[in-house]
């Protein structure tokens, strides 16, 4: 099927912006309505678009009519708490699917690993239409955080790991990438997270931030790298001796969230 995509994501997949000054904003994350919606590892999250202007976050194919990861409704009791946050999630101009903060609690590289899963952002979007992917604004300073990108799920020899300060903005085909977040602080992990459509309007607000697929992986230890590999085969091996002891095909890791 053929899409109006960003050209700028074409050959790695994702983008790093210009990081944001997030200090001289207020803490907004803190004053909205989480959900315990579960996504890659032990999350929350707090929507700020949904499908019917909501405090929920299914899928917008889960509802009735069900329709692609677009046109979300504003929630405005929250947006009310988050001005900031809605603003920067409006600021390209783009069509605005689910809109949403996760609150993300810590995660060690193995369970990142394991978490790694794409989202269905683009079921029922029509052919020749914008191609959904997502922004990833990081709220709270994560120094020692970052998030994992494959393009194998099981493959660690094409594996991009961004780091995760404070002002930190990517831009990811998360349909087509595996990615997860390995969070090694104490304290919960903050982000906006907005679907975006693909078209000129993203095009240009990608170009305003210098958005570049050239960025140096985040450090990691090769003996924590390893460990890493072996947790994640390991608990693939479990999932997979648990279904085949039910007899039933194993689920891919595919996330409406």
């Amino acid at each position: 099927m053929a899409y109006i995509t960003s050209a700028a994501l074409a050959d790695k997949g994702f983008l790093v912006l210009d990081s944001y000054n997030q200090e001289l904003d207020p803490q907004e994350w803190l004053d909205i309505e989480y959900n315990d919606w579960k996504s890659s590892g032990d999350t929350r999250f707090a929507p700020l678009a949904s499908a019917k202007g909501e405090i929920e976050c299914n899928g917008f194919w889960n509802h009735v009519p069900p329709r692609t990861d677009k046109d979300g409704v504003w929630i405005d009791e929250q947006t009310a708490k988050a001005p900031n946050l809605t603003r920067r999630a409006q600021e390209p101009g783009a069509n605005v699917g689910r809109c949403r903060v996760i609150e993300l609690q810590p995660t060690p590289y193995g369970e990142c690993l394991y978490n790694l899963h794409q989202d269905d952002n683009n079921r029922l979007n029509p052919d020749g239409t914008g191609w959904v992917v997502r922004g990833f604004f990081n709220l709270t300073d994560d120094k020692d955080s970052y998030f994992v990108l494959r393009e194998n799920r099981t493959d660690p020899s094409v594996e991009y790991r961004i780091a995760l300060p404070a002002g930190a903005q990517l831009i990811v085909d998360t349909q087509r990438l595996w990615h997860a977040t390995t969070h090694n602080g104490t304290e919960p992990r903050y982000c906006l997270i907005t679907s975006w459509t693909s078209g000129p309007e993203l095009d240009a607000y990608i170009e305003k931030y210098h958005g570049t697929q050239d960025v140096e992986n985040y450090p990691v230890d090769q003996a924590i790298l390893d460990a890493g590999y072996e947790e994640q085969a390991r608990r693939d091996a479990a999932r997979a001796a648990y279904y085949a002891a039910k007899g039933q095909q194993e689920k891919i890791a595919m996330s409406e969230a």
